[in-house]
């Protein structure tokens, strides 16, 4: 009798607790409660993560919007700067003003580029290719170089150059100059008559101002109808013409544009050649005694 009742407890009892269990009606809260019981239980007790102490990361990886500051990537950056980082770019305009280090050549300019400035550097020469691919260019001012030598073709693709400005470098001759410029400043230079052709402003129907002072020239060029100034002070220039100025076989040809001629300086004098003035609406300054 005692062995049957404890059968009937070990199958019985366990099997009524199941089944009431089993009809037990959960609520929300139970089952939340439950299930937090659970997640903590599954939790671990704290976040430190164990790192091997063999455990190698390999070398440090720069994210890709930041420069690479490494001394091999600086001298590489100084030996090939873009000319946007030297100079000053704006829409259209790029300053390379007392560039330092040395700016010693023209540098790559954008493609868009209209207006240069590179006063005051150490440039010498200017070649073919330097302007050769930026034909929107308009002005160009190479003040204060040393350039010595400009190849003949160096601006003869600008046909939108307007304003050239070569003065205060070391030329003794003139390059081929675009047909459309209206200003041409070549002041302070080492220009004798020899390294001017005679048809160097000829072609030059728009120029208006015409800058040649405090050079060696000994003689007047051929002056373009167009203009209205001409510098010609500080040269060797010992004697004019007739045809310098005027039309000599014509008294009735007036030279309307001008209004500004500069010949002071030079050991000419304008006092014995009446003649040579009588087109121009005022006479040049310079000594006429």
């Amino acid at each position: 009798m005692e062995l049957k009742t404890m059968i009937f407890s070990l199958v019985f009892v366990p099997w009524v607790v199941c089944s009431a269990g089993t009809a037990r009606d959960w609520s929300q809260e139970d089952i939340s409660h439950h299930a937090g019981v659970f997640l903590e239980a599954k939790k671990p007790k704290n976040d430190i993560i164990s790192i091997p102490l063999d455990y190698d990361p390999g070398p440090a990886l720069l994210p890709k919007d930041e420069p690479d500051h490494s001394p091999a990537a600086v001298a590489k950056d100084d030996i090939e700067l873009p000319t946007c980082l030297l100079c000053v770019c704006l829409t259209g305009s790029v300053y390379c003003e007392e560039v330092v280090p040395d700016m010693t050549a023209v540098p790559p300019l954008p493609k868009e580029t209209a207006y240069f400035y590179a006063r005051y550097n150490k440039i010498s020469k200017i070649t073919n290719k330097d302007f050769a691919d930026i034909l929107t260019l308009k002005r160009i001012d190479l003040t204060g170089n040393i350039i010595s030598e400009i190849e003949d073709g160096a601006f003869s693709k600008l046909i939108l150059l307007e304003e050239l400005s070569l003065a205060e470098n070391k030329l003794v001759k003139l390059p081929m100059l675009p047909t459309k410029l209206t200003s041409f400043n070549v002041n302070s230079n080492r220009l004798k008559t020899k390294g001017v052709k005679a048809n160097a402003f000829k072609k030059l129907t728009k120029l208006v101002y015409l800058y040649l002072a405090d050079n060696q020239l000994e003689a007047v060029p051929h002056l373009p109808e167009s203009l209205r100034i001409v510098h010609l002070q500080n040269n060797n220039i010992t004697a004019i013409t007739d045809e310098t100025f005027c039309k000599g076989n014509s008294t009735r040809y007036l030279r309307a544009n001008m209004d500004l001629i500069r010949l002071d300086g030079n050991p000419v004098s304008l006092g014995q050649y009446p003649n040579s003035f009588v087109c121009l609406r005022s006479l040049p300054i310079g000594r006429y005694y």
